[in-house]
């Protein structure tokens, strides 16, 4: 009889319209794994989310008004379903957002309402932080209430064949829109999402495996362009990594690099940090410190060789029993 399991993609989510900014970015405030306060977080989370709301939802009319991501998510559900159950998988793929719908408890629900097998937790970080992949795993938890022993957690992907594949993919996609006499002369930005430098201090994994999922893309690309690596998207005053990806296209267009290509490396879907800070915010920076040719790769979104990674993981586990 065939086992009957259960993919939950876990994912941030993002605001579905500009009404729902404020909860939003309250649920992201209140996230205890990433701003941990010892007493009054509610009230923190309450009050940062007000006073952040207006200059954030300038930034979503931009793009549409809303986070693409969810979209984006949704669709790598649907064709890793189809192609999981071509496989001959008796599957069923779920999202579980970590701060909007559907919320990790609403899809925790639906897992507790159905007889898996077996539970596959597959976080749609390519890189493990505790802020990250970890918070989404400690929010299942908090609801979970089932066999615990059901339950596979895959941390990470970073070096996954298919994975820098499909973002090797993306970059030669964008590199032909490039005038034909700058070919010789691009060079490669990658910015991942910032994290705070007291987190790798203590130890968090995720710098290292950024890093290393940069050496290893270059590597598949015979380390043919110049690169660099920055980090983007810091939140209050403390210390991030560095340098951040706005000093650093402006470093580099003081320098008279011309052409830049960057590459969002922490991210699997275009959101606000890709489509409007990457590609708008950005960009007047690369402009005003001369650069003439800036151009974003696309996320990874619905990557047929994205699709055929987060599959493999899925089988990986399925098979290793």
């Amino acid at each position: 009889m065939k086992k009957k399991i259960a993919v939950v993609l876990l994912n941030m989510g993002g605001p579905d319209s500009l009404e729902t900014i404020q909860p939003f970015l309250n649920n992201l405030f209140k996230d205890p794994d990433i701003f941990k306060i010892p007493f009054g977080q509610k009230l923190f989370a309450k009050v940062i989310s007000k006073l952040r709301t207006k200059k954030v939802a300038e930034q979503y009319k931009q793009i549409g008004g809303k986070s693409p991501q969810n979209e984006h998510t949704e669709t790598q559900r649907k064709l890793l379903e189809n192609s999981l159950r071509n496989a001959g998988v008796d599957v069923d793929v779920l999202v579980a957002m970590r701060y909007w719908k559907p919320l990790t408890n609403e899809t925790v629900n639906k897992v507790n309402s159905v007889a898996y097998d077996k539970i596959i937790l597959l976080p749609l970080y390519p890189h493990f932080s505790s802020v990250t992949t970890g918070s989404s795993f400690n929010e299942w938890w908090r609801h979970f209430n089932g066999d615990k022993s059901k339950v596979i957690q895959i941390n990470n992907f970073h070096t996954e064949h298919k994975y820098l594949a499909s973002i090797n993919e993306r970059i030669d996609e964008c590199l032909k829109q490039f005038p034909e006499e700058t070919k010789d002369n691009i060079e490669l930005l990658f910015s991942a999402h910032s994290v705070p430098q007291s987190l790798i201090a203590n130890g968090d994994p995720y710098q290292k495996q950024i890093l290393e999922s940069i050496r290893l893309i270059m590597e598949l690309r015979n380390n043919s362009e110049k690169h660099h690596i920055s980090y983007q998207s810091k939140v209050g005053p403390v210390k991030w990594l560095v340098p951040s990806t706005e000093e650093r296209i402006g470093e580099l267009g003081k320098s008279g690099i011309k052409n830049l290509l960057v590459i969002p490396i922490s991210f699997v879907s275009d959101h606000i940090e890709t489509l409007y800070e990457l590609g708008i915010e950005y960009r007047k920076v690369a402009e005003e410190n001369g650069i003439i040719n800036y151009k974003v790769i696309t996320g990874l979104n619905n990557s047929p060789l994205f699709i055929e990674q987060l599959q493999d993981l899925v089988l990986n586990e399925i098979t290793n029993e």
